[in-house]
């Protein structure tokens, strides 16, 4: 089992996840996380972290894609280990629906 990250992320981007992982295994995106499904040692202490409720096991229904689309950004962007402010849009976006038309594959500034 690992741990990855949805859509329920984008537009969001609170990193109260990063601070707690013992294994650093998250990155950062300009407008979402990831998490590296072959780092995580499956703890579980991010989920209940996550204001946004994007943090969700693999074992749950459906979960294949967000495995592999969590796989590829965590090989392109870089790690995050420090807490930062979420977006300016978290508030607002938390909970939205549709936001996959609002992902941006560029890279974060990681740190």
């Amino acid at each position: 089992m690992t741990y990855i990250v949805n859509d329920s992320c984008i537009a969001c981007k609170y990193t109260d996840c990063v601070e707690v992982c013992p294994v650093d295994c998250f990155y950062e995106g300009e407008n979402m996380l990831v998490i590296h499904p072959d780092e995580c040692i499956d703890c579980g202490v991010c989920e209940p972290e996550c204001p946004a409720d994007a943090i969700r096991p693999d074992t749950e229904p459906d979960m294949e894609k967000w495995v592999e689309f969590n796989r590829k950004y965590s090989e392109i962007w870089p790690v995050i280990i420090t807490k930062k402010d979420p977006l300016p849009t978290a508030e607002e976006m938390d909970g939205k629906e549709g936001k996959m038309e609002l992902f941006s594959e560029a890279a974060g500034e990681g740190g």
